[in-house]
C-alpha cells in the first residue's frame, strides 16, 4: 500500500467560509428529494422492473416525499415506460414533483422532454462534469469548453420546455463538484443562472454533488457556504446537496452542508447508491427527529419500509444500519440492559414527556419497533437486569434481587452452552420448567391445615421415591408448618431466607406467584410457585426450592 501516490483532490474556497461552524443545530427540515428510483436503482445488480418501481414510488409518496427522481428516461425503455405509466395513469399526486435526469446533450434532452409530455409537475435535472480530473483525462477540454456545455444544455432545456406540454422546473449539477475548483464551479453555475433567469416565485435548483467524497465534512461545508454566499440571485436559487459515501461521511457532510446554507437534499432510503452509496435520508430525517425537529417525512413504520425495500431491490438492510437495522436498539450487554431497564422504569414512574433513556437516542416505538422484542436481547453477555426485564415486561414475573441474580447466571450458562440468543419465550420456558411448581423428586399430593391455639398444624400427603407418605407437623403459620413437616420427613435442616409474592394479573381469576429462597449447609436454593390460590402458590414455591436442593444433593441424601 503506497500512500505517497495520493494527493488531496479537493479545492478550498478562495476565501474563508466558516460561518456554518457557529451554528448549533439544523433548525428546520430541508426540501427532500428521493433518488432511489434513479441513483439507487442504477446501483442494483438487477435494476427494478416496472412493477417494482411502481411499488417503490407509492412507498416514497406514502413516506411524504414531495420530490422524487424517477429515472433517466432517455437511458432505457424501462425508465421511459415507467415515466409514461406514472403520467398516463395519473399516479403522481398533485403536490408531488417528479424529477428526471439528463446529460447536457441535445438529443438526450429532447428524448427526455418527449417522455414528460403532459406531466403536471416535473423537475428536469441536467448535468455535466466540471472536475479537474475529468476535464484533463476524460474530455480533454478547457474550462471554457466545459462551461459552454452547461450553457448550451441550459438553452436547449429552456427551448424544449417551451415546446412541451407540462409544468417544468429546472436543476443544474456541476457533476463532480467535489473535485472542481470552487471559483470555477461558481462561474459555471452563474452562467447557467443567466440563461434561466430564475425568480423567487420560479427558482432554479443548483445541485452541488459530492460525486466522489474527497474531503473531511467541514471542507465540503466551507465549499457549500462559499457557493451559497457568492452565487447570483441567491433568493431565486435553491442550493441542493447530493453526497456520496466514499469516505463514510455522507451524513456528516450533508448535515454540515445544511448548516452552511443549503436548502435541499437528494438521497436514498438506507443510502443505496453507486459505489459506497448516497446519503441515507432515513438517518438524516431521524437525526432531526431526535433533536425535536419535524423532518416532514413519516418513518413511523421502519419494519414495513425495510420489508418492501428488500423485496424490490433484492438487497438487505444491514443489522446495524442507523435507526433501521434489526439490532440497532438491541442491548446484549448487561450494563446497557440494566441502564435501559431502569431508564424505562423511571420514565414510566414520572410520566416524562421528553425522551432521555440511556443508550436509546430515539424511542423505538417512534419507528415501529417494540421494546419487548427489539431492545433487551438475551445471550451469554447479558446481565441480570436485562433478563429480569424480559420476564417482567413479557410475563409480569418480578424476581427478587438475589433470585434475579441466580436466574440470570442460570440463563446465561444455557445461552453460552447453546451458542445462541434466547428469545423471551425461551427464557419464560426456562423459568417455568426449571423453577416453577417443581414436583420431582418430591411431590405434595395434598395438604390441609388445622389451627390449634397459637400454632398451625398441617396434614401432608407426600409422594417420594414412588412411595406415598402421610405426615403432620405444627408451626407458627401455614408455610412454617409445611417447612417443619418437610424437615422432619427429609431428616435435614434448611432455613427460609426470603419469601415474597404478588399477583400476575388482575381480576377474580388472577394468578398469584411466590418466590422462595432457602439455605442449607451454606448453600442457597430458589423456587417459585404459581396458582390461583395464594396459599398453594406459596407451598409450591417452597416445594420448588426444596426440589432444587434435593436434585443437587440426591447422592448425599441417599
Amino acid at each position: 500500500m503506497s500512500y505517497t501516490k495520493y494527493r488531496r483532490g479537493y479545492f478550498m474556497p478562495p476565501s474563508q467560509s466558516l460561518k456554518w461552524c457557529q451554528k448549533e443545530y439544523i433548525q428546520s427540515a430541508p426540501i427532500w428529494c428521493s433518488v432511489d428510483l434513479r441513483d439507487g436503482n442504477q446501483a442494483l445488480i438487477t435494476p427494478m422492473n416496472l412493477e417494482e418501481k411502481l411499488l417503490f414510488f407509492k412507498l416514497l409518496v406514502k413516506i411524504g416525499f414531495k420530490e422524487i427522481e424517477v429515472g433517466f428516461p432517455a437511458a432505457s425503455n424501462t425508465e421511459y415506460e415507467f415515466l409514461r405509466v406514472l403520467i398516463e395513469k395519473n399516479l403522481i399526486p398533485d403536490d408531488v414533483s417528479i424529477q428526471v435526469l439528463t446529460q447536457a446533450r441535445e438529443h438526450i434532452i429532447k428524448k427526455t422532454f418527449e417522455s414528460l409530455r403532459g406531466c403536471k409537475n416535473a423537475i428536469v435535472h441536467f448535468y455535466n462534469s466540471t472536475s479537474y480530473a475529468q476535464r484533463e483525462q476524460v474530455f480533454k477540454k478547457s474550462k471554457q469548453e466545459v462551461q459552454q456545455i452547461a450553457i448550451h444544455g441550459a438553452k436547449i432545456l429552456k427551448e424544449c420546455a417551451s415546446k412541451t406540454d407540462g409544468n417544468f422546473r429546472f436543476e443544474y449539477s456541476p457533476e463532480s463538484f467535489s473535485g472542481t475548483e470552487i471559483d470555477y464551479a461558481l462561474d459555471v453555475c452563474n452562467s447557467v443562472i443567466d440563461i434561466f433567469e430564475p425568480t423567487p416565485q420560479n427558482p432554479l435548483i443548483i445541485n452541488l454533488p459530492a460525486t466522489v467524497e474527497m474531503s473531511l465534512p467541514h471542507i465540503y461545508a466551507s465549499q457549500v457556504e462559499y457557493m451559497s454566499e457568492n452565487i447570483k440571485n441567491r433568493d431565486s436559487v435553491i442550493i441542493s446537496l447530493h453526497t456520496h459515501n466514499d469516505r463514510g461521511c455522507a451524513v456528516a457532510s450533508t448535515e454540515l452542508g445544511l448548516l452552511a446554507g443549503a436548502d435541499r437534499v437528494e438521497g436514498t432510503l438506507f443510502g443505496n447508491g453507486e459505489r459506497t452509496g448516497n446519503v441515507d435520508i432515513i438517518t438524516l430525517a431521524l437525526n432531526l427527529h431526535t433533536h425535536g425537529i419535524d423532518s416532514k417525512l413519516d418513518f413511523s413504520d421502519i419494519p414495513s419500509i425495510c420489508a418492501l425495500y428488500e423485496k424490490v431491490t433484492k438487497m438487505q438492510v444491514y443489522e446495524r444500519q442507523p435507526y433501521s437495522g434489526k439490532l440497532v436498539f438491541a442491548a446484549f450487554s448487561g450494563s446497557h440492559q440494566d441502564a435501559i431497564a431502569k431508564g424505562m422504569a423511571y420514565h414510566k414512574e414520572y410520566a416524562l414527556d421528553t425522551w432521555s433513556v440511556p443508550y436509546l437516542p430515539i424511542d423505538p416505538k417512534d419507528v415501529g419497533r417494540e421494546y419487548e422484542s427489539d431492545v433487551i436481547r438475551i445471550n451469554s453477555q447479558s446481565g441480570k437486569g436485562g433478563i429480569a426485564y424480559v420476564l417482567y415486561n413479557n410475563y409480569g414475573v418480578d424476581l427478587p434481587l438475589l433470585f434475579k441474580e441466580h436466574f440470570s447466571y442460570y440463563v446465561k450458562n444455557i445461552s453460552d452452552a447453546l451458542h445462541k440468543e434466547l428469545t423471551p419465550a425461551e427464557i419464560c420456558n426456562i423459568f417455568e420448567h426449571d423453577f416453577v411448581n417443581l414436583i420431582r423428586p418430591l411431590e405434595i399430593i395434598d395438604f390441609t391445615f388445622q389451627k390449634n391455639n397459637e400454632c398451625m398444624i398441617v396434614f401432608l400427603k407426600i409422594l417420594y421415591n414412588d412411595e406415598i407418605i402421610e405426615t403432620s407437623c405444627s408451626g407458627n403459620g401455614r408455610l412454617d408448618s409445611i417447612a417443619n413437616a418437610l424437615r422432619d420427613f427429609l431428616g435435614f435442616n434448611f432455613d427460609i431466607i426470603e419469601y415474597s409474592e404478588h399477583s400476575l394479573s388482575k381480576g377474580s381469576t388472577s394468578k398469584a406467584i411466590s418466590y422462595v429462597q432457602i439455605k442449607s449447609n451454606e448453600m442457597t436454593y430458589f423456587g417459585s410457585g404459581i396458582d390461583t390460590d395464594i396459599i398453594k402458590a406459596s407451598v409450591f414455591g417452597l416445594l420448588s426450592a426444596i426440589n432444587h436442593l434435593l436434585r443437587q444433593n440426591i447422592n448425599k441424601l441417599n
